[in-house]
């Protein structure tokens, strides 16, 4: 099928006819025509409602001429840091610079801006007074109220403050996309574009404005964290599409109005989306610089659910994707895998099968599509919930139909396993399945932590629970005739981990004979409840104090025990057992951690040092 990307210089606008665009969308990834890139499915659903859209793919933000490439469009601007957050795309949780960018030509950083959101809209607000814009993507959408930034550590605005832009999309943003762009064509002014579910927008005003809750002014938030603390779970619990409410945060003589969000897409509207003609690939100017990285991730993967009712607290899914699962049909699935079965490149294996968690393909209960999530109460933690809906049996049947596509040799999952909500299932038809055909040599799994106390903070079950799904993980090996490794995500200094948890998890480690290759130090990333305990020290959900390490040495010192056997960490972790007492995990026995430098056995016999072999010691040897 012979498909075209989307226009990106003057000549291609000449040849494809169009002398001037409805809408020109800046984003600060590379252009890539895949359905896993959110600037492709927005794009190109516009273009299926009939709308023209050109594409600036990381304009340079020190040159406002880079953003007038295409012309004025007719209708606005669409504006996106990307796939990620350009700081965390930018930046390791130590406030390093990253070497790579994956998402721009041959790997490249420094083609975007720090807080790209914010940078573009005002470059292209410079260049054009009048024009409406409209910021959407992962950064817009989780600082669309004041959020901490870890990276000033400090409380920002809404990034519509600092922006230039009329309309913040946020969410996944095909439902807002294609109401804004509506209303825009029918030559309504982008001001009073104020009604549309999943979008945020300023006022002066508030007569027009109705059934909404209002938050903290900015000024108290950033005077007290408890208030923020407050305002944050009142944002948590409005994440619902069905029953969240109208938010307003007022800034002196502004409101930041945040409507509902958008309902969650049917799907046949999710068949329809993935069914647009991508290109499935980056745009051929990069080829000369050696491609784009992360298509590479995605190019043999396909995407079947969206959402996730896991409720993990560091996670920011609950305020973009949202807690009610959205799911393709098989047969717009299977249709996909056959279309990637005819590419050149491809090998016969299929990378993924699955979403933000693989094993999620329903709703979790009844009520969720006309009632929404419940407010307070999670669907998997502390304990799943009685309503709880558990069937892997939708997701074994495209799993089975995938396998058996001419051409497919071997089907892997690689999103994330949900494994509480796997042992929740009476049935043991997907274990089976999944370690019989499914799994590349070693399963990866999130446990994330051993502490209770820990994993209360994180939202995570018990360490009981991962306990048994390895016991059970272990046994359906055996039993289907296989050696397969489990590799478990672990994560340091999380808010509520002292030193004392982080050393019964090296303890745990220990005990498995197993180290990590790497280990994920706490990211505060915007609008999480991690995030939230981070900064305020409290806990949202109860307004109780948490304890958060924040000292770069002490949380060097708690990743160091995760790697304990690293002779670059031993001070480190020696440092971490004496100030916890544990100087018996210091010594020759089979739970130590470390030796001691001195080299003393057991018994408290010294060893004597080794002589060195100077060349006198030698002709000594040799004397009668």
């Amino acid at each position: 099928m012979n498909r075209k990307f989307l226009p990106v210089t003057r000549q291609e606008l000449e040849e494809q006819k169009i002398e001037q665009l409805d809408f020109v969308y800046v984003t600060g990834d590379a252009y890539v025509d895949h359905p896993s890139f959110g600037h492709a499915i927005i794009s190109r659903l516009l273009e299926a409602h009939g709308y023209t859209v050109g594409m600036i793919p990381q304009p340079d933000w020190r040159d406002v001429r880079s953003v007038q490439a295409l012309g004025r469009p007719r209708l606005g601007f669409l504006v996106t840091a990307g796939n990620m957050d350009s700081m965390v795309n930018h930046y390791s949780v130590s406030k390093k610079r990253r070497q790579k960018d994956a998402y721009t030509p041959g790997g490249q950083m420094g083609h975007r801006p720090d807080y790209a959101a914010v940078v573009y809209c005002n470059l292209i607000r410079q260049a054009y007074k009048d024009v409406p814009i409209i910021v959407g993507g992962i950064e817009a959408s989780l600082r669309r109220l004041a959020h901490y930034d870890y990276w000033s550590d400090s409380l920002k605005r809404s990034v519509l403050m600092d922006c230039g832009a009329d309309l913040i999309s946020y969410g996944m943003g095909e439902r807002s996309i294609v109401e804004i762009a509506d209303a825009l064509r029918v030559g309504m002014n982008v001001s009073d574009i104020t009604f549309v579910d999943g979008t945020c927008y300023k006022t002066k005003h508030l007569e027009n404005v109705y059934d909404y809750e209002l938050l903290p002014d900015y000024e108290e938030l950033c005077r007290d964290k408890k208030k923020y603390a407050q305002s944050f779970y009142t944002q948590y619990c409005n994440t619902d599409p069905f029953s969240g409410k109208r938010l307003v945060e007022p800034y002196h003589t502004v409101y930041v109005v945040q409507n509902p969000p958008a309902k969650p897409l049917t799907t046949q509207e999710m068949d329809d989306i993935y069914d647009l003609p991508y290109c499935r690939t980056y745009h051929p100017m990069y080829e000369a610089s050696g491609g784009i990285p992360a298509i590479e991730e995605v190019k043999f993967s396909l995407v079947s659910n969206r959402g996730c009712f896991g409720g993990c607290n560091f996670c920011a899914l609950t305020f973009h994707q949202g807690r009610i699962i959205q799911t393709r049909s098989h047969e717009s699935i299977l249709k996909e895998a056959q279309e990637m079965t005819g590419e050149p490149d491809f090998k016969g294996y299929i990378h993924d099968v699955g979403g933000p968690t693989a094993n999620f393909r329903q709703p979790s209960c009844e009520k969720q599509l006309t009632h929404g999530v419940c407010r307070n109460r999670q669907c998997l933690f502390p304990k799943p919930c009685r309503n709880l809906r558990v069937d892997h049996s939708d997701y074994v049947a495209l799993l089975r139909k995938l396998r058996v596509l001419p051409g497919v040799k071997k089907v892997f999952i690689r999103s994330g396993i949900r494994f509480d909500y796997l042992l929740c299932d009476k049935s043991d038809t997907f274990f089976e399945e999944l370690v019989k055909y499914h799994i590349s040599g070693q399963l990866k799994v999130a446990p994330e932590h051993v502490a209770d106390p820990v994993l209360l903070m994180m939202g995570k079950p018990e360490h009981r629970v991962y306990e048994s799904f390895t016991k059970k993980y272990r046994q359906m090996n055996e039993a289907c005739g296989m050696k397969q490794y489990l590799v478990p995500y672990l994560m340091s200094s999380h808010p509520g981990c002292t030193m004392k948890e982080a050393v019964e998890l090296a303890c745990y480690l220990k005990g498995l004979g197993y180290m990590p290759e790497q280990v994920q130090d706490f990211y505060p990333t915007p609008s999480t409840i991690s995030t939230c305990m981070y900064y305020t020290g409290l806990d949202p959900r109860t307004m109780k104090a948490v304890y958060v390490e924040k000292n770069p040495h002490r949380k060097a010192m708690q990743r160091a025990l995760i790697q304990y056997r690293k002779p670059e960490n031993y001070h480190l972790v020696m440092e971490a057992l004496c100030e916890t007492g544990r100087k018996d995990l210091i010594g020759f026995g089979p739970s130590c951690l470390i030796r001691p430098r001195t080299k003393t056995r057991a018994g408290g016999n010294r060893k004597a040092p080794a002589k060195k072999k100077t060349i006198r010691n030698i002709h000594k040897k040799k004397q009668p």
